[in-house]
C-alpha cells in the first residue's frame, strides 16, 4: 500500500474516532426506586464544584436526585442548563467553555470515615459498587474512582480504591479547586447509592444488594482480580465440594478489642484442644469423631506484606513507583489470609466486615460481645451484642454460627466455642447447600426483628427509611438494643440534653417474640 494510501486510512479512522460521539448533550438513565435510586450520566460536566447537566429544550429527562452517602437524606440535583438548539449547546461546550473531558467511566460516592476500614469498604465502596452492578456489566469494567473524603494521610484505603476501580482515584476536594472558572466533562458517570450502605437498615436485615444482586460474591471476586490474588474457589452447590472428609480445615480466631483478659483465656485453651485433637489425629486412618481443624489466633494489624529486597530505580517521569502492580502492601497479605480461611470467628465491629471476601461454603462464627454497644453504662447491662448480623446475612455462600445468645452474658467458655468450631467443621465436611437461606443467617434476635418488621410496619419504617424527618436516634438502631428495650427503645426512652427520646413500636408484640424465639431478658 502506497504511503498516500495509508495516510488516507489514517485520517478516515481518526475522523470515525473523533466522531464516534458527536453529541455533548446529557443523558439521564435512573434505576432503583427514587428513595435510593442509581443514575448513569453521560456527558455530566463540572464546574465551580457543580455538576451540571445541559439540555436542549425539549429533551426528556427523568427525576435524577441522588443520594452520595448515608447522610445524605435529601439528595442532590445537579444544575440544569437548557438551551434552545443543539446547535447552541455544542457551541458552547466547544467554544465557550472548552471543556476538559475525563473519559471513560466514573464512579461516584462521598464517605465519612474512610479511616477505619470497615467503613471505607462498606458504608463508601461497597454501596457505590451495587449502584454500578445496576448497570451492568458496567460493574465489570474497569473504572475511576471520584470520592468525597478528607485528607488523610495514613489512609490506606485510598489505595483499596484506587485498584478496586482500576483507572484511579480522583479526589472530590481537588476537583472542587480546578473546578473554579473551568468545565469539565464526565463521559460516564454513576452516582446514587447513599441509601445502600451497610448501616442502612433494611427491613430483611441483609447488606443491601448482597443477595438479590449478588452483590457481595462480585465485590469479593472484584476484590481479589484487582489485587492481583488467584480467584476464590467455586463450590456452586455445596460446601463440601473440593474438600475431602480427612481435609485439616483453617479457622482462625480474629482478635477483638471486646474480648476481656478471661475471654483470651478461654480461646487459647479452646485453641489448643482443638489442635492437640488435630496433629493426634491427622495422619491416622482410624474413623474421626470429630473434623480436623487447625486454629489460629491473628490480628489484622499484624499482617504485613512479605516482598523481597530488589531495589527498581524509579525515572523522573514515574508517575508511580515501577513496582506497584508487582508488589504486595498489608492489605493483599490479609487478603492472602482470608483465601484460605475456611472458618473466620470473630466478635462484633470491624473484624466483622472481613466475612464477605471468605469463599463459598466458608463458615462465619460471630462471638458476640456484651450490651450496650457503647459500653458506658456499667455492669448492668448483660445480654448478647452480634451486631453486624446483616453482614452475614447478606453474604448467602457463606454460613453463619452464633455463640448461644442467652449464654453470651456469662463470657466466651471454652466449651462452646470449641463447639462452634466443630459444629461449623463437620458442617462444612457434610456439605451445607449453596446459597444459603440468608434468614437462617441470623441468630435469634436477627430473625426476631424481620418478623417485627413485616408485623409492625410503621416501626419497619421507623428505622429503615433514611430520612431527614426521622429521628437519627430511631434510625440508629442495633437489633440487640432494641430487643432489650434499651435506650430508645425502653420504656423511660434516653436521656439525651435534659430530653427523653422515644422511638414508639408494639412493645406487646416484641415481648411475644421475644418468648417466641426464647430470648431471655436480661436487663436489670
Amino acid at each position: 500500500m502506497s504511503s498516500p494510501q495509508i495516510l488516507i486510512n489514517h485520517f478516515q479512522t481518526l475522523n470515525i474516532l473523533t466522531n464516534s460521539n458527536q453529541s455533548f448533550e446529557t443523558t439521564v438513565e435512573c434505576r432503583g426506586h427514587p428513595y435510593n435510586q442509581s443514575c448513569l450520566f453521560k456527558n455530566l460536566y463540572y464546574t465551580d464544584g457543580k455538576f451540571t447537566v445541559l439540555t436542549v429544550s425539549g429533551s426528556y429527562l427523568p427525576y435524577y436526585s441522588v443520594k452520595t452517602h448515608m447522610f445524605d437524606y435529601e439528595g442532590i440535583i445537579p444544575v440544569k442548563r437548557v438551551f434552545p438548539t443543539y446547535s447552541q449547546l455544542e457551541t458552547f461546550v466547544r467554544y465557550t467553555i472548552r471543556a476538559k473531558v475525563i473519559p471513560s467511566l466514573t464512579l461516584h460516592f462521598n464517605q465519612l470515615w474512610h479511616y477505619n476500614i470497615g467503613h471505607a469498604l462498606f458504608d463508601g465502596l461497597y454501596p457505590a459498587y451495587v449502584a454500578l452492578i445496576r448497570f451492568s456489566p458496567k460493574h465489570l469494567q474497569p473504572f475511576r474512582i471520584l470520592a468525597g473524603i478528607d485528607n488523610c494521610d495514613t489512609c490506606w484505603s485510598e489505595n483499596v480504591y484506587s485498584r478496586f476501580g482500576g483507572l484511579g482515584l480522583l479526589k472530590l476536594s481537588v476537583l472542587n479547586t480546578m473546578s473554579k472558572t473551568r468545565w469539565f466533562m464526565f463521559e460516564e458517570l454513576v452516582m446514587g447509592s447513599g441509601a445502600i450502605c451497610q448501616r442502612c437498615n433494611q427491613p430483611n436485615l441483609q447488606l443491601s444488594g448482597g443477595v438479590e444482586l449478588d452483590a457481595a460474591r462480585f465485590f469479593r471476586d472484584r476484590m481479589y482480580q484487582q489485587h492481583g490474588l488467584l480467584p476464590t474457589i467455586v463450590r456452586k452447590n455445596s460446601s463440601a465440594q473440593h474438600r475431602t472428609s480427612r481435609d485439616i480445615l483453617q479457622a482462625f480466631i480474629i482478635d477483638n478489642k471486646r474480648y476481656t483478659n478471661e475471654d483470651r483465656k478461654q480461646l487459647n485453651d479452646a485453641i489448643n484442644e482443638l489442635n492437640n485433637y488435630t496433629f493426634s489425629f491427622r495422619n491416622q486412618t482410624t474413623k474421626l469423631q470429630w473434623p480436623l481443624v487447625n486454629v489460629t489466633y491473628l490480628r489484622y494489624g499484624h499482617i504485613k506484606a512479605q516482598n523481597s529486597s530488589i531495589e527498581i530505580n524509579a525515572t523522573r517521569i514515574d508517575t508511580r513507583s515501577p513496582t506497584y502492580e508487582l508488589v504486595d502492601n498489608n492489605f493483599i497479605a490479609q487478603l492472602k489470609v482470608l483465601h484460605q480461611m475456611d472458618i473466620h470467628i470473630s466478635g462484633p465491629g470491624t473484624g466483622q466486615m472481613y466475612q464477605t471476601f471468605l469463599s463459598d461454603g466458608s463458615v462465619n462464627i460471630n462471638l458476640g460481645s456484651l450490651g450496650p454497644v457503647d459500653h458506658k453504662k456499667g455492669n448492668n447491662y448483660s445480654y448478647a451484642s452480634f451486631m453486624e448480623q446483616h453482614m452475614t446475612s447478606g453474604a448467602p455462600y457463606i454460613k453463619g454460627f452464633y455463640y448461644p445468645i442467652n449464654e453470651r452474658s456469662k463470657g466466651i467458655k471454652t466449651s462452646e466455642v470449641v463447639n462452634l468450631i466443630r459444629q461449623a467443621g463437620q458442617l462444612i465436611l457434610d456439605g451445607f447447600s449453596i446459597p444459603v437461606n440468608p434468614r437462617e443467617n441470623l441468630a435469634a434476635d436477627g430473625q426476631l426483628f424481620v418478623e417485627m418488621c413485616q408485623e409492625d410496619k410503621a416501626f419497619c419504617s421507623l428505622v429503615t427509611t433514611r430520612s431527614g424527618k426521622t429521628s437519627g436516634f430511631c434510625l440508629n438502631l442495633w437489633v440487640e438494643d432494641f430487643v432489650h428495650e434499651n435506650g430508645q427503645w425502653s420504656e423511660g426512652g434516653l436521656a439525651n440534653n435534659n430530653k427523653s427520646i422515644s422511638c414508639p413500636f408494639n412493645r406487646k408484640l416484641l415481648r411475644e417474640l421475644r418468648k417466641k424465639y426464647a430470648i431471655e431478658y436480661n436487663l436489670r
